[in-house]
């Protein structure tokens, strides 16, 4: 006997619950699994590496600002210049020749709705000459809506711009370059973060801001030598794997400077 058409549909819709159902409890046992093998090897605090980088040389210094999470915080760096502030302001007054000051307002664990908290903890006359965003990872695994990710991005792009900076933003890297996280969830989140990274370029370049993809740029380098890129806990980066962030997002740093600086100096030339 044939089944009416609404059986049918009855029956898929009974499958597709269950195997939702299924698919994520076989997830939530992944994401466990994933998060007693990384733990907190390197704890949760970040080396301090703000200060001025290059100070023999000569000139005012480029005033170069980081915000977002553990990434663009340098956890997992084992000394200060190995951090990605560090090595962006180093690489940054080396293409200048002019120090860099730099300031860190990246907070390990932070997701893109902890911007604003950043933003807010920044002296009200500071006007970096460029600012560097990196965040998107804890977006992923916490499952934050992308629209509420993109939205915090556009708000802190658009304040540090009304400062008088120009904005680089580091998109969601590929997480599904963590071998610690097992199948299939490796998979969802390396399609999650990719969306998620697709958006924020979008986001990024509506608002002004340069966007470097980090998962093009230094994703193949992490999937190929993950023992070499990763760190201890094999979730954040080496001292190699931000050596290679910084290499990728330093020539957008460079340009975004160069930028915010002669900006500056037409009006100072006018007067």
């Amino acid at each position: 006997m044939r089944r009416s058409p609404i059986a049918v549909l009855a029956g898929i819709g009974v499958v597709a619950v269950t195997t939702a159902f299924g698919v994520g409890a076989v997830l939530r046992r992944q994401a466990a699994i994933a998060r007693r093998r990384i733990g907190k090897p390197l704890g949760e605090e970040s080396i301090d590496a703000d200060r001025v980088w290059r100070r023999a040389l000569e000139g005012d210094p480029v005033d170069l600002l980081v915000l977002g999470d553990s990434l663009a915080a340098g956890l997992g760096a084992e000394r200060r210049k190995e951090t990605l502030g560090g090595r962006l302001a180093k690489g940054l007054g080396r293409r200048l020749h002019r120090p860099v000051r730099l300031r860190t307002g990246a907070v390990v664990g932070s997701e893109s709705p902890d911007l604003d908290a950043q933003l807010a903890l920044l002296p009200a006359g500071y006007a970096p000459d460029v600012a560097v965003i990196v965040v998107g990872g804890n977006d992923v695994t916490h499952r934050l809506p992308v629209s509420t990710s993109t939205r915090h991005l556009r708000h802190t792009i658009d304040e540090l711009r009304a400062r008088g900076a120009e904005v680089v933003v580091g998109t969601c890297p590929d997480l599904g370059a963590l071998r610690p996280v097992p199948q299939p969830l490796r998979r969802l989140v390396s399609s999650l973060s990719r969306r998620l990274a697709e958006a924020q370029t979008a986001t990024a370049r509506d608002a002004g801001a340069v966007a470097v993809d980090l998962r093009r740029a230094v994703g193949p380098m992490f999937f190929d030598d993950p023992d070499a890129m990763f760190s201890l806990d094999r979730f954040h980066p080496s001292p190699l794997g931000y050596r290679r962030t910084a290499d990728a997002l330093l020539p957008a740093v460079v340009r975004s400077a160069e930028t915010a600086l002669s900006a500056r100096r037409r009006p100072e030339a006018a007067r």
